[in-house]
């Protein structure tokens, strides 16, 4: 198959991610109290080899769900570990003291989990909207430790060269807590997503998913 798709519609799908990013905005700053915002949000075509290197290896958490429907891939939420300590507590909103040390409680992991199936939702929601389809997502795993070893687990990489990485950081407003979305779409699957989208497609509205927090 091939890659070529009108820049017309790359550029709708951009507008697209950038959406899906202002609404994990919208519902971490529900989860924390706080002002949340998309500090920048971007796209970047990456060599397979060179995704690892993109992400870092700084020890964080990680948050990954497989979509289970084109454009399959991967969503990873990746947090520093003590802002993962805060939106835990946020959401068991006080049913549990805080773990010692770095490591993270069961309790902790289960709302880490719960959390990446909120944004999940939120983000990819928007997206079969505007794409006009339904994207089942699997299960929400928990990783702790350097960022490309966050990668590794994840697995299941596309045999193409590259990568299509959709790189959204997310901030609050007292620049306490931050989240980087990292969406790896399989390419050809996208593309061909891509190619159906309607040119008249007002992504503003469609990518308003319900509010997964009511």
């Amino acid at each position: 198959m091939g890659l070529k798709v009108d820049v017309r519609k790359l550029d709708l799908f951009n507008q697209m991610a950038k959406e899906g990013s202002g609404t994990v905005a919208e519902n971490l700053g529900q989860l924390t109290g706080l002002d949340a915002t998309v500090r920048t949000s971007q796209i970047n075509f990456l060599d397979v080899e060179d995704v690892k290197t993109h992400i870092g290896d700084d020890k964080g958490v990680g948050i990954y769900v497989e979509l289970n429907e084109p454009p399959y891939g991967y969503v990873l939420f990746l947090l520093e570990p003590a802002d993962s300590k805060r939106m835990a507590g946020a959401m068991m909103g006080g049913m549990g003291e805080p773990s010692e040390g770095e490591g993270f409680s069961d309790m902790e992991r289960s709302a880490m989990q719960e959390i990446g199936n909120i944004m999940t939702s939120a983000f990819i929601d928007g997206w079969a909207n505007v794409l006009e389809t339904t994207i089942d997502m699997g299960t929400p795993n928990f990783v702790f430790g350097p960022a490309d070893g966050i990668v590794d687990k994840m697995g299941g990489w596309p045999d193409s060269d590259l990568v299509f990485v959709v790189d959204s950081r997310i901030t609050v407003d007292d620049g306490d807590l931050g989240m980087i979305v990292y969406t790896f779409p399989e390419l050809e699957d996208l593309v061909a997503l891509i190619q159906g989208i309607d040119l008249d497609t007002d992504v503003a509205v469609d990518t308003e998913a319900g509010n997964v927090l009511d």
